[in-house]
């Protein structure tokens, strides 16, 4: 499937216009940590798009949470590296998480978020105003973003990046999206 197919079927089932952001700066994310580790940046960047596609469908229901991502996943005809990083993305399931592409998922979800909120806690409420220094200042603040599990950022380690430079790709992609992101 090309990217436009995906995301046409991210826009059908994606109403809520801040998961739709998230999922576009997930994708941006993935596809850069794929290019930095000389991965298939269109597949790595099918999974972040895929994601939390069922969000709004088990939003309250976390264990059924990604599994029908990856079910959906499996029906758009997707295989199973895709469909394995989309489900374990999610620890409840407590799937593991052997590839690259399902570790780069599982560590790249909340980074994209405690970067969202660093940039809205910035006085121009911007991501061009904020720097990895700042993101990392941020994450060190236990209160701060309590949502972004600190752990699964810090297991980009299992990519052999150091958290530092995962967190400059991460900015650094989220930032060349900043217009679609709002910020």
């Amino acid at each position: 499937m090309t990217r436009d197919e995906i995301l046409a079927e991210v826009k059908r089932m994606v109403k809520t216009p801040n998961l739709y952001k998230h999922i576009l700066a997930v994708e941006a994310v993935m596809r850069a940590v794929a290019a930095r580790l000389g991965q298939d940046e269109d597949r790595w960047g099918a999974a972040g798009l895929l994601h939390d596609i069922d969000y709004e469908e088990t939003k309250n229901d976390p264990q059924k949470h990604s599994l029908i991502s990856g079910q959906i996943a499996r029906k758009m005809g997707f295989d199973d590296e895709i469909v394995q990083a989309v489900e374990a993305h999610n620890e409840a399931h407590g799937l593991p998480r052997e590839t690259p592409m399902a570790k780069a998922l599982y560590s790249v979800d909340p980074l994209t978020g405690l970067i969202v909120a660093s940039a809205l806690v910035s006085p121009e409420k911007k991501l061009a105003s904020i720097d990895a220094d700042f993101v990392l200042h941020r994450m060190g603040e236990k209160s701060f973003a309590r949502g972004a599990n600190r752990d699964a950022i810090k297991a980009c380690s299992e990519l052999g990046l150091d958290l530092r430079e995962f967190i400059e790709i991460a900015l650094s992609a989220m930032q060349r999206l900043a217009a679609e992101l709002g910020l």
